[in-house]
């Protein structure tokens, strides 16, 4: 076993000195490899963020919640209370009818017709926020519905609109990842299987030799493999430069986006879970790749 490991070791290193021969051209091949695993990587992180910043925006789905004329300030100060102890609700404020009609008077401009006013027309207002931890449509229309149908309650305002939008678009765009990412993985593999099958025809007179000795195609296949290793794994390393630096220069932007909406929400690169997945992703199409053209080009290599 210890002999085995360090013929492997010896070929992995020797592999990666190989590679160092001729850096250019290796260095756009695994350039390229970056390219395309950062696309789905970029897209990824897209997707994570804008689901972590629907649950940070969520003052954008409060619900209004307009009590009747009847209604008493103490008796909308009790029904808030008992609405503050449902577990699924952040908070609770209370906008008095009075405190409501101070507010428009100043900012609508028709101060002096509600002078005219015999009374305020204006009812008691809960604005409820729900819990951060869901969301989603169908819950806030469930929330909806239990408040609209407390005895005190006139009318029940909520708008989910842009919620059921903005999950359709992240469900697209969920697709649209993993349609690209299986694409840019053949390529990957196309673009591994060429550079191997090139340096296979470069090196066809040293590959004739070594199985001339009695060298076998698995031990001929080595080296071959772990340059698709060093390929893929280079190319993951330059996918998660691409992807830091895209949040760099985005997270300016989007931080001053989302302070418009009260919130403090910052833009978040590839969580390490994601970031070993895309390195183990970045190695294994590079073996693959290498493997499949060593294969196919090695069988039509004999010693004449």
């Amino acid at each position: 076993m210890g002999a085995w490991l360090t013929r492997h070791l010896q070929t992995l290193v020797g592999s990666l000195g190989r590679l160092s021969q001729q850096p250019v051209s290796n260095l756009l091949t695994i350039l390229v490899i970056g390219i395309a695993l950062a696309l789905p990587a970029c897209l990824q992180v897209l997707v994570a963020n804008a689901r972590s910043v629907t649950g940070d925006l969520s003052n954008a789905v409060d619900i209004s919640v307009y009590l009747k004329r009847t209604v008493s300030e103490q008796q909308a100060r009790e029904v808030a209370d008992r609405i503050r102890q449902r577990r699924d609700i952040a908070k609770v404020d209370l906008i008095t009818s009075a405190a409501a009609l101070k507010e428009f008077r100043e900012f609508s401009g028709f101060g002096a017709a509600l002078d005219a006013l015999a009374d305020n027309p204006l009812p008691h207002t809960l604005v409820v926020r729900p819990g951060a931890g869901d969301l989603t449509p169908a819950h806030l229309e469930s929330v909806g519905a239990d408040l609209k149908a407390l005895p005190e309650v006139e009318l029940v305002q909520l708008d989910t609109a842009w919620v059921q939008r903005l999950e359709a678009i992240l469900d697209a765009v969920r697709r649209g990842i993993v349609v690209a990412a299986v694409l840019l993985a053949i390529g990957v593999m196309v673009i591994v299987g060429n550079t191997i099958r090139l340096d296979i025809q470069n090196r066809r007179d040293e590959i004739e030799v070594t199985k001339l000795v009695g060298g076998s195609d698995a031990f001929v296949r080595r080296p071959f493999l772990y340059s698709g290793v060093w390929y893929g794994l280079g190319g993951s390393l330059v996918a998660l430069g691409i992807v830091a630096v895209t949040v760099l220069v985005l997270s300016g932007p989007v931080q001053r986006i989302t302070g418009l909406y009260g919130s403090d929400f910052r833009l978040t690169g590839l969580s390490f879970e994601t970031t070993l997945w895309l390195i183990g992703a970045g190695v294994a199409l590079g073996w693959v790749g290498s493997f499949i053209a060593a294969s196919r080009h090695l069988r039509a290599i004999e010693p004449k």
